[in-house]
């Protein structure tokens, strides 16, 4: 059953310190930026974070890895963050870099019970191979590095062989969902939005626009609200432009 909280801070509030969370969204599109913002409120730390990148200087997970509550981070890129880059460089901050595409088939995997696979993406690589850094010393040396891979032939073909991920908690933001937890997403935040929400143990939403059942038509229900524990009606998002660029037309 899916429950409605009143607030994003009561709906974060039993999250404890050293917690995995899967984060939706794709840059700072379709962020559950809401949520993020009540936990950074709070004294949770040395989080562990699953998401396609870690926001920006002052936006989105930026808000937790600026106030230090952040110690792992799994994503694909480092994104527009310098203090990602700062915390990495100096050894504050352990980071695993992924493929896109296999972090996003790592979700959905871990969501599906489903608890590896093989894929081509990174054969032949530090991915595959080991050795990059996950984490560094203050000297600059490496401390941690990523292990090998197990790389198996299928059809001629080498593949290396990815563990799944899950998390405790799953955030995700949603344009709309009732209050039995079925969501629908609009446009970029579909993208890690519906998988991390399957990787998480318990799967928190904010929502712009919340329902009541039925006012949904099924067949445009994204993600069934089975997958859904915690509902919160967060309003109209205040959307930011992660790099804006401006062009002009001659003659205009």
């Amino acid at each position: 059953m899916t429950t409605h909280y009143p607030t994003a801070a009561a709906a974060v509030a039993d999250i404890p310190s050293c917690a995995s969370l899967a984060v939706g969204g794709f840059g700072l599109s379709g962020i559950p930026d809401q949520l993020i913002s009540a936990l950074a409120a709070g004294k949770v730390t040395d989080l562990e974070v699953i998401s396609n990148n870690c926001g920006t200087d002052g936006h989105g997970l930026g808000i937790l890895l600026g106030k230090g509550r952040i110690r792992r981070v799994t994503a694909s890129y480092v994104g527009e963050n310098k203090e990602f880059a700062r915390q990495y460089l100096a050894g504050e901050l352990e980071v695993e870099l992924t493929p896109q595409g296999t972090l996003a088939e790592k979700l959905r995997a871990g969501g599906a019970g489903i608890p590896a696979f093989f894929t081509p993406a990174g054969v032949g690589t530090p991915i595959s191979e080991g050795g990059l850094p996950w984490r560094y010393n203050t000297d600059g040396s490496v401390a941690v590095a990523s292990p090998p891979k197990d790389v198996r032939e299928f059809g001629g073909r080498r593949y290396v062989l990815e563990e799944s991920v899950t998390a405790d908690y799953a955030l995700v933001h949603a344009m709309r969902g009732d209050t039995d937890g079925n969501l629908v997403f609009s446009k970029a935040a579909m993208n890690f939005n519906p998988l991390a929400a399957t990787a998480g143990r318990i799967c928190i939403a904010q929502v712009e626009e919340l329902v009541a059942p039925g006012d949904i038509d099924p067949e445009q229900v994204h993600l069934p609200g089975i997958f859904v524990d915690r509902i919160v009606h967060t309003g109209v998002q205040d959307k930011k432009i992660e790099k804006r660029t401006v062009s002009t037309v001659k003659g205009a």
